[in-house]
């Protein structure tokens, strides 16, 4: 994942966590194995990056919450710089923990599994994405790791900062017809993603389908064209979105 053009380790870090880590939330409430293997835990993970973001990842009886912070989490995993942080992510590093060494076996087994299992719909094979329930879980959890990547990659890569520094404050509502929905909430420029569905939006787009949507990720449609064939739909503040998918536009170099 590291060395891309164009893209820096300290986006990525941010990314890695809140985006990647972060859909661990909805893996374990639309995959069946993923919520067995915490249905009897209660236990976090903390990720506490110098230079970098620092979030704890709350197990509770098949429910999963990432939340800002490590000050009350049962294993903190340290890492000295966000290069190291990613290195975790990519498999060529292993983290030591400051604390809770003692239920170090969690990490090893259960969350180990958990991020395979995440990996597996978000990395799929062709041959995985022949099965239509696969397909739309996948393709689910892909839209909350866009969109969570969104607010990460506006709020720190440089390129997309500029794009940022152009929102006015507002929600944008981001959705998949009947399907999942995110708003990217804009305040002084600063961008945060809420896997809900807002209340007001001040601007709206919509992909018109699971299909769509997958497609549009996986970079096999543009996003003009759709928008021409009403395959995606936008509506409200029209600036926001411009700038929304100018920065969508980067997502992909992060999470190719």
């Amino acid at each position: 994942m590291t060395g891309r053009h164009n893209t820096d380790e300290t986006t990525m870090a941010y990314i890695n966590l809140y985006a990647v880590l972060g859909t661990l939330e909805n893996l374990c409430r639309i995959d069946e194995e993923a919520k067995a293997l915490i249905q009897d835990k209660k236990i976090s993970v903390g990720f506490a990056v110098t230079g970098g973001p620092s979030a704890t990842l709350c197990f509770d009886h098949g429910s999963c919450v990432l939340k800002n912070g490590t000050e009350h989490c049962d294993i903190r995993l340290p890492f000295s710089s966000v290069k190291k942080f990613n290195g975790m992510i990519d498999g060529t590093v292993t983290p030591i923990p400051s604390k809770g060494f003692t239920k170090i076996g969690f990490l090893l087994k259960d969350f180990v599994r958990l991020t395979d299992i995440l990996t597996r719909y978000l990395r799929a094979s062709e041959e995985d994405l022949q099965d239509p329930e696969f397909y739309e879980k996948s393709t689910i959890l892909m839209f909350y790791t866009i969109a969570s990547a969104i607010s990460q990659i506006g709020n720190h890569d440089k390129v997309s900062r500029t794009s940022a520094s152009y929102m006015s404050d507002g929600i944008i509502k981001l959705s998949i017809a009947g399907g999942p929905t995110a708003a990217i909430c804009v305040k002084n420029h600063k961008l945060m993603t809420v896997k809900k569905v807002p209340k007001t939006p001040d601007a709206r787009m919509e992909f018109g389908s699971i299909r769509t949507a997958r497609d549009l990720f996986d970079g096999k449609i543009n996003s003009l064209a759709c928008i021409g064939t009403g395959e995606i739909r936008m509506g409200g503040m029209i600036s926001m979105l411009d700038n929304m998918n100018r920065i969508l536009d980067r997502v992909g170099l992060y999470l190719a």
